[in-house]
C-alpha cells in the first residue's frame, strides 16, 4: 500500500511539475519567496491590533510560537525522520523535475515546511479574527494553498510532502488558537 501511495504521488507531481511556463516560472518563484509577502505580513498584523487592541503585542508572541512549532517540527519530527528524498534530489525522477533558477533547497522534503507555517498563520489567524473579519478565512487558505502548489510547482516538494506540511500547520494553528484563549483567560482577561 505504501509503495502504490508513493508512486500515486510521484506521478500527481509529474503531471503538476510538468505544467510550466517562463512566466509562471517566475510567478512562483516569487509566491515561494518569503520576504514578497511583507506587505500582507503588515497589513494582517494590522488587522490583528485594529481588532484585538493592546492583546495583539501578547498575539505576536502567539504568531510567533506558530511558526517556530510549525517550521521545527516539520524538521525535527519528520524531515530528519523520514528522510524523503525531495522530487529534484530523487535519483528515480532524474531529468523529469523541472526545477526554476536551479534551486533545490535541502535533501529532504516530507513534511514542507512552507505548507506548514501558511498553514499555520492562515488557521490561527482565521479563528483569531474571524469573529471580526468573516470573510478573512478563505483569502488565507487560498493564500497557504498558492504558496503550498508553488512547491510542487518548484520542483521541490511531492503532494504528499504539502498535504503533510498543510495538515501539522493546521494542527498548530489550532492548537496555538486554543492556548491563546485559555491564557487569555486565565492570565490577560482584562487586558484590552
Amino acid at each position: 500500500m505504501l509503495d502504490f501511495l508513493i508512486s500515486l504521488d510521484k506521478s500527481i507531481f509529474l503531471a503538476l511539475n510538468q505544467l510550466h511556463s517562463p512566466f509562471f516560472d517566475q510567478l512562483m518563484w516569487w509566491i515561494s519567496d518569503k520576504y514578497i509577502w511583507i506587505p500582507v505580513y503588515a497589513f494582517l498584523l494590522y488587522l490583528v491590533f485594529r481588532y484585538k487592541g493592546k492583546q495583539g503585542f501578547i498575539l505576536l508572541f502567539f504568531i510567533a510560537l506558530v511558526v517556530t512549532l510549525t517550521d521545527q517540527t516539520s524538521v525535527k519530527l519528520f524531515k530528519d525522520v523520514f528522510e524523503r528524498l525531495r522530487p529534484c534530489h530523487d535519483p528515480s525522477l532524474e531529468g523529469m523535475v523541472h526545477i526554476v533558477n536551479n534551486k533545490c533547497g535541502g535533501q529532504f522534503g516530507f513534511v514542507s515546511s512552507h505548507a506548514a507555517n501558511t498553514f499555520g498563520i492562515a488557521v490561527f489567524l482565521t479563528k483569531l479574527l474571524n469573529p471580526h473579519i468573516r470573510w478573512i478565512g478563505w483569502p488565507l487558505i487560498i493564500w497557504a494553498a498558492v504558496v503550498s502548489y508553488s512547491r510542487i510547482y518548484l520542483g521541490v516538494h511531492f503532494p504528499g510532502d504539502i498535504i503533510g506540511g498543510a495538515l501539522l500547520g493546521i494542527f498548530w494553528g489550532l492548537m496555538t488558537y486554543y492556548l491563546y484563549r485559555f491564557t487569555k483567560h486565565r492570565f490577560f482577561y482584562n487586558f484590552a
